[in-house]
């Protein structure tokens, strides 16, 4: 199930910036939430058994900075305004 998990988030692995700025604030920091579990959750599977494509984890973890990025410069934004 997990590895089902993976292969649907691979197509949001590729989101650009211009894809998340689109996104409301909810919906940021719960795509960050889950993306968060799903990337520990593929690092403990990782871990007992390899991945097919170890670069997942480093892709799913340019993906959570991207998202971490994001929130960050909306409260920014925030503070200023």
């Amino acid at each position: 199930m997990l590895f089902v998990e993976i292969l649907f988030n691979l197509n949001y692995l590729v989101m650009k910036t211009a894809d998340l700025k689109s996104l409301s604030d909810i919906e940021l920091s719960d795509k960050l939430v889950e993306e968060s579990n799903i990337y520990s959750k593929t690092k403990l599977t990782h871990s007992v058994s390899p991945l097919e494509n170890p670069s997942t984890l480093k892709t799913m973890r340019r993906l959570i900075a991207r998202l971490k990025t994001e929130v960050r410069r909306r409260e920014l934004d925030s503070l200023i305004k």
